[in-house]
């Protein structure tokens, strides 16, 4: 588990720091009526500060509460979280005010809606908004940066795709009172259940973190993970993905792969692959295709193992976000269920 930053030194700090600590410590009516006084934008800044705190060791707060000159003493540590300061912000303010707030300190990272939904998964954003008007996907779409904008419209059918290009085009000045409206209701539709959908499991981030590792570091981490808590280091296991787990994808799902990845980082790849994982390439590919990656792994000589890591890695990445597209299918290496991303 990630150790927790504590606050023992009351020096270090800020003076916003201060502000959150001396928040935290009021009671609730106290805060609230504080909060009352202030505007947005300093609530917003007074929040960021609160939920980021950590653990305050009990004799800092009473340095501060001494420097406030409050009779209120307290022993116990503080520990500011997004919860706590919601919960706060709740005495205070309406629930549409207290979400506005919470969703800007949280993320996805941005200061306008539109920021926002730019840094927003393209398969996510397109899958809320297939069920859309073409019209207000048109809207949405012409607000965002174009990149991002493309790989949306990307993610659709074609004839869908064609309608949403045709409002665009067809677009005049859209007015500030529908595009408040867009705005306020995909805060509230969208970003506030995006913000709670995507807290991950942290054994999953965990996992997706050892994937990226090379494999000797991968190898003391997990060795010393295994010391330190068995049961984590098991799950942290079961659900890393590497090179060789490509054997629990079918024929069509290699298939599926091949036409997706950069045929020059395959050759690197498989040249650190068992003779498995190569011949379940090589068994999808035609012949002269075949011929042509055994060809260039030969011409290449010695590759060093960092390369041939990178590519293997870039290849799992690949297959991971099929997987997670529905494209492909990943077993899960058991009799039962096959496991579909």
């Amino acid at each position: 588990m990630m150790k927790q930053n504590v606050i023992d030194d009351y020096n270090v700090l800020s003076g916003q720091q201060k502000a959150a600590v001396l928040m935290l410590s009021l009671d609730e009516e106290r805060s609230s009526a504080l909060f009352s006084m202030m505007d947005d934008e300093e609530i917003k800044e007074l929040s960021v500060i609160m939920a980021s705190l950590g653990k305050v060791n009990s004799n800092v707060v009473e340095q501060l509460l001494l420097e406030f000159n409050d009779k209120m003493s307290n022993n116990d540590n503080l520990i500011g979280t997004y919860e706590s300061t919601e919960r706060l912000l709740a005495k205070a303010l309406d629930k549409d005010r207290v979400s506005v707030i919470m969703e800007e300190i949280r993320g996805p990272a941005g200061r306008t809606m539109w920021d926002k939904l730019g840094n927003v998964n393209e398969h996510v954003l397109a899958n809320y908004l297939k069920n859309e008007y073409p019209q207000t996907i048109a809207v949405i779409l012409s607000k965002i940066k174009a990149e991002h904008a493309a790989k949306v419209i990307a993610l659709f059918p074609e004839n869908f795709a064609m309608e949403i290009v045709m409002r665009m085009l067809r677009m005049d000045n859209v007015q500030k009172e529908i595009l408040d409206g867009l705005e306020k209701t995909l805060r509230k539709e969208f970003m506030s259940n995006l913000s709670k959908s995507t807290r991950r499991d942290s054994h999953e981030l965990i996992a997706d973190i050892f994937n990226s590792l090379d494999r000797n570091t991968e190898s003391r981490f997990m060795e010393a993970l295994e010391e330190r808590n068995r049961e984590s280091a098991d799950r942290v296991k079961s659900l890393m993905f590497t090179f060789e787990d490509l054997i629990r994808i079918d024929n069509q799902g290699i298939q599926t792969l091949l036409r997706s990845i950069d045929k020059d980082k395959l050759a690197i790849a498989l040249k650190g692959a068992s003779d498995t994982i190569k011949e379940l390439f090589f068994n999808n590919m035609s012949t002269r295709a075949g011929k042509i990656i055994k060809e260039d792994m030969d011409a290449m000589g010695p590759v060093r193992l960092r390369d041939v890591e990178e590519a293997q890695q870039y290849i799992v990445a690949s297959a991971k976000e099929l997987a997670s597209n529905g494209e492909i299918v990943m077993s899960e290496g058991k009799d039962s269920d096959e496991l579909i991303y």
